[in-house]
């Protein structure tokens, strides 16, 4: 009877369908799969809201923390409605997207913050970052990781934002000019990452990319856009914190000191499923963005 029952079970056991295994890890699996606690929310007064023609939106999230002079120019333009009416006056292929006024005579708005190519970067003396590191050679910097949602570039000394792609940087004329935060760009191709700590780096588009780098490229000299060509009128730019709250765009970026980022980190350098076959073994600053999320 024993050996019949035990008989009885194998072919139980051999007739029932396989467990499906676990489906392989991937970093969107696990952004998608993150628990609330490993999400903060981004605040309204770092968010910037620009409408172009045709009704079209881009949210940028600003940087304060590593480009204090420059934002505060940035929000107080945006609070005075400064940009409404100006355009997109520059697109080049495979470098940015910039908007500005064309006439470069608009009046700017009283109690704008003066600027130096000091704001490029933040000074590392008395100051204590807690760092997410990169493991890995960069070719522009001695260090990388990330602190507080973004990725950093650090030399020992300072640390500053890189030119990854859809990071908002300042125009500027010749140094020592460092722009006051009026003309703005957004980079639409590969990171130019040769142009940091040339030029302030003040946040990065999160939302509505599509809507600048899908933009007819200009003809002239660096891209800008000719007398016989489109200039993109931009309708507004506000922060999210002046909007209804009904109109209010909400954000979340993911904690990079939570254990969800670290799993993501480890997959953008190491991904093995059934795509990759074999690990890059590394990943740099640009190739692993912080994940941002609408908030729930």
């Amino acid at each position: 009877m024993t050996h019949r029952f035990c008989a009885a079970l194998l072919a139980v056991l051999t007739a029932a369908p396989a467990i499906a295994a676990d489906p392989p890890a991937t970093p969107a699996a696990v952004v998608a799969q993150a628990p609330a606690a490993a999400w903060r929310a981004i605040p309204a007064d770092a968010l910037l809201v620009m409408t172009i023609e045709g009704g079209k939106r881009v949210v940028i999230q600003l940087a304060p923390a590593f480009s204090p002079r420059h934002v505060a120019n940035i929000q107080a333009l945006a609070r005075a409605h400064w940009w409404d009416g100006t355009s997109i006056n520059r697109v080049q292929d495979n470098y940015v997207v910039q908007w500005g006024d064309a006439t470069e005579k608009k009046s700017m708005p009283p109690g704008l913050t003066a600027t130096s190519p000091l704001d490029y970067a933040v000074p590392l003396a008395n100051r204590r970052l807690q760092v997410t590191p990169l493991p890995y050679a960069d070719p522009y910097a001695p260090t990388t990781g990330y602190v507080g949602g973004w990725p950093v570039a650090m030399d020992g000394t300072s640390a500053w934002l890189p030119h990854c792609y859809g990071y908002v940087g300042v125009g500027r004329n010749l140094s020592p000019d460092a722009g006051t935060g009026a003309e703005l760009y957004a980079v639409i191709g590969q990171a130019p990452r040769q142009l940091d700590r040339n030029i302030a780096v003040v946040g990065r588009v999160i939302d509505g990319m599509a809507n600048l780098s899908s933009l007819p490229r200009g003809s002239g000299e660096l891209g800008f856009y000719t007398a016989q060509e489109h200039q993109v009128p931009i309708l507004s730019i506000r922060l999210a914190s002046d909007l209804p709250d009904a109109e209010r765009p909400r954000f979340q970026e993911m904690d990079v000191a939570s254990r969800s980022f670290a799993d993501y980190l480890r997959l953008r350098a190491n991904r093995k499923d059934d795509f990759y076959d074999r690990p890059a073994g590394g990943v740099d600053l640009c190739n692993a963005p912080v994940p941002v999320r609408a908030a729930p």
